[in-house]
């Protein structure tokens, strides 16, 4: 086993009592449950790494299915596939602000720990850290709006309900703390051992800030389009991520039930097995451009409820026989089955072994359903299209539009390669799509931005997929409308606040929601999102 899932073990071991599922608002957690003189940092900078990238049901069951990159008729799903609170998941609206805050008590931790040991040797432990802070605040804030952060994870100090700060002042804040930790790094520092972006390697990490202030830059660009512009431009100008390989990403490990792949546990799971699917909004986009990526991504499985049971069987790939599954529909016999619908391809089986969904295209099983699969956490195809974006917008970032866009398209191909070989695009069908289509005059923030979709949809990055999609308008969704549905027929734009804060920090909460035109609702808008 590799030395870095080891230091993931003993952290989740060693800290068990501070995650324990009753206790995740970690806004309240004691810094001090390690010991500061024996604790070795890395291990705590491994834990939140891993931690944060592993998101699972946190990003499927609401963000994969509004962005209307997966769809499913199982009835979880339903929360954000139809818009409806099933069962009790709406928990898991609550996941990435539990979880964020679960990372965030680690790299405090981990912090305190290196500078009362020995700040030197274990610099850029520090520094590497503190940019994890601003990638996970970063997403904690997006999600939510207003949340704990200049009290954040004070409990050791008497902090018990800290104050919730606004979205427009963490921002500001995170770009400034983001240049400093890049400043702070040091070649001639130690290597971070448990590093598992990067196996420690500064250069890289460097890269990889800068590549993440663009992204927290350009998150501005309605609100406040002058300061997205000028981090945007000194970003680019240090030097952003230059290939698909820098793209950060964590490996995980099969040998353990800690240390396997959420996402992939999840969509494991056999109901999800059965009824989640390549949405009809996704292949159809794939099939009407082209792209070599839906000869890849999808596959039909195998004829009968057998066969799609089959977790070990692969499927048909290839691209002629590929459909998406339409959004919104269910297996309940009612108007709003699947079967009821006016595409629908038919089941496939006979007799007792029908498998409804058999047609329709599932993620294919030897490239997204291993329990070893890489999280990835920020790209250079990411980078490069809003880099193209930033450059449409006449801004000065190293390059031109259509140069940035195009390599990012390349990127978001050849990244796929990373999940597994069998998902390799090859070098020529990836030129020949680049050549054929390259960003046009007429309305060139659709297409970047719709490219940014599919390259944070295949990769399974769905929560960053639906941040874009929430700032840009693209891909232009069509809603579905459910009975029942809880949004107005409307695509969810923010997760409702864990219920936990209304015991734990009710004035804090009430600061946040009272930011929030209409309230605690899965419809209200962010402070950047207008």
């Amino acid at each position: 086993m590799k030395k870095t899932f080891i230091y993931i073990a003993l952290a989740s071991v060693l800290l068990a009592p501070a995650c324990s599922e009753d206790h995740l608002d970690e806004v309240n957690t004691n810094p001090n449950a390690a010991n500061a003189t024996q604790f070795n940092p890395n291990f705590l900078l491994a834990d939140a790494q891993l931690g944060f990238s592993n998101t699972g049901y946190a990003q499927l069951l609401y963000q994969a299915t509004g962005i209307q990159a997966l769809a499913s008729t199982y009835n979880y799903y339903g929360n954000g596939d139809k818009y409806v609170n099933a069962g009790n998941f709406t928990d898991y609206q609550g996941r990435i602000f539990n979880d964020g805050y679960t990372s965030l008590s680690r790299l405090n931790q981990a912090i305190l720990i290196a500078n009362t040991q020995d700040p030197a040797r274990f610099k850029n432990v520090i520094a590497v850290s503190n940019i994890m802070r601003v990638l996970i605040f970063q997403r904690i804030t997006d999600t939510y709006g207003d949340i704990p952060y200049t009290e954040a994870l004070q409990a050791a100090e008497g902090v018990t309900a800290p104050k919730y700060d606004k979205q427009q002042d963490i921002y500001l804040d995170l770009l400034t703390k983001l240049e400093a930790a890049i400043n702070s790094l040091d070649a001639a520092a130690p290597k971070p051992t448990g590093d598992l972006f990067y196996a420690g390697d500064v250069a890289q990490w460097k890269k990889f800030g800068y590549s993440l202030m663009v992204r927290v830059a350009m998150r501005l660009t309605k609100v406040d389009p002058a300061t997205a512009k000028s981090w945007t431009e000194k970003a680019a100008a240090a030097g952003t991520l230059a290939s698909y390989n820098d793209n950060a990403l964590v490996r995980t490990d099969a040998a353990n039930g800690d240390t396997q792949n959420s996402t992939t546990g999840a969509l494991l799971t056999p109901d999800d097995f059965r009824e989640v699917r390549w949405s009809k909004t996704l292949i159809d986009y794939l099939r009407t451009q082209n792209d070599p990526r839906l000869g890849v991504i999808g596959e039909i499985p195998g004829a009968g409820a057998t066969a799609n049971a089959n977790q070990s069987a692969t499927g048909n790939t290839d691209p002629t026989l590929q459909v998406g599954m339409p959004n919104g529909y269910d297996l309940s016999g009612g108007a709003f089955d699947i079967r009821q619908h006016p595409n629908y391809p038919g089941a496939t089986g006979t007799g007792s072994d029908i498998a409804p969904l058999g047609k329709y295209s599932r993620p294919r099983v030897n490239v997204y359903m291993k329990r070893n699969a890489p999280n990835f956490v920020l790209t250079y195809a990411e980078t490069e299209l809003l880099l193209a974006e930033a450059a449409n917008r006449g801004w000065t970032v190293g390059g031109t539009a259509a140069t940035h866009y195009a390599n990012g398209v390349r990127g978001a191909m050849q990244s796929l390669s990373q999940i597994d070989a069998a998902a390799t695009v090859s070098e020529a069908a990836i030129s020949a799509y680049v050549t054929a289509n390259p960003l046009g005059a007429v309305n060139p923030l659709k297409q970047i931005n719709e490219q940014y979709w599919l390259e944070t949809s295949t990769t399974f990055n769905f929560i960053e997929g639906w941040f874009n999609w929430r700032r840009s308008g693209y891909p232009e969704l069509t809603p579905v409308n459910y009975p029942g549905n809880i949004t107005n027929a409307t695509i969810p734009r923010r997760m409702i606040y864990p219920a936990s804060e209304i015991s734990n920090n009710p004035a804090g909460l009430q600061s946040g929601v009272a930011n929030l035109q209409g309230g605690d609702l899965l419809t209200s808008r962010v402070w950047w999102d207008k």
